[in-house]
């Protein structure tokens, strides 16, 4: 994976965020903690989605724990307007 190559989405009526890491593979999902879910490769492991429902009302807080747990860093400045 191209280490800063991703794309963010998030949907502000769903309260929905997904995090795109380089390009799309076919991948398989796992929920690693309620409503948050990691897209892998299928072949080689690779994080290529992160996909957290109810993303406002955890804070960054919630964003920054779960990179660390995939072992995925990336610049966050985040604000909540």
């Amino acid at each position: 994976m191209e280490e800063n190559k991703y794309e963010i989405h998030y949907d502000e009526d769903a309260d929905f965020l997904e995090i795109y890491f380089g390009e799309p593979s076919s991948s398989v999902v796992e929920e690693i903690e309620p409503d948050i879910f990691v897209r892998r490769d299928e072949k080689t492991g690779e994080v290529k989605s992160l996909e957290i429902f109810g993303f406002r009302k955890r804070g960054e807080r919630i964003l920054r724990e779960t990179l660390k747990k995939i072992n995925l860093r990336m610049p966050l400045n985040l604000s909540f307007e």
